[in-house]
């Protein structure tokens, strides 16, 4: 199982659970039991510092900072194989799209659209990506961490051209 729930407190952890692939819901509005309950209905691993919330049924993280939790969460999980980074949106989790040069030509600003060669959209919050410096920024991250920024095929799975 390579799904997540994330607490409150680890916000970035979320994020980069999602910039490598990895489906992860992170919402502070949530209770510590409707986390939870949440984790439990819908099968997911259920991450948190918190002591008294990983008792009852969470993985505490023991790493400080961000960088050292995604290696504990990589190696914890045996997750390093299964990396698909820049598939999903690292805002709001849905299955980012590819989309062409000139639908994203009304998308982007002018700059991005003639620098970059590919360009995805979030069908869950609308934003739209595109192969820029930041990507190279998030390869090194990648890379630092220990995993894999190429993205890998799955069976079944439309390869993302962002």
């Amino acid at each position: 199982m390579s799904r997540f729930i994330v607490d409150c407190m680890l916000g970035k952890l979320a994020r980069w659970l999602r910039i490598l692939g990895f489906d992860t819901i992170f919402d502070c509005s949530l209770s510590d039991e409707e986390l939870l309950n949440l984790a439990r209905s819908q099968n997911r691993w259920l991450i948190t510092r918190d002591r008294e919330l990983a008792a009852k049924g969470g993985y505490l993280l023991k790493a400080e900072g961000w960088e050292e939790g995604i290696k504990e969460v990589l190696e914890k999980f045996h997750l390093r194989e299964r990396i698909r980074p820049f598939t999903r949106c690292p805002v709001c989790n849905s299955l980012l799209q590819g989309i062409g040069r000139e639908e994203a030509r009304l998308l982007v600003p002018p700059i991005a659209f003639s620098r970059a060669s590919k360009f995805a959209v979030c069908p869950g919050c609308g934003r739209v990506y595109w192969d820029g410096t930041h990507l190279l920024r998030m390869k090194d991250i990648i890379d630092k961490i220990g995993g894999h920024h190429e993205k890998r095929k799955v069976k079944g799975e439309e390869p993302q051209d962002y």
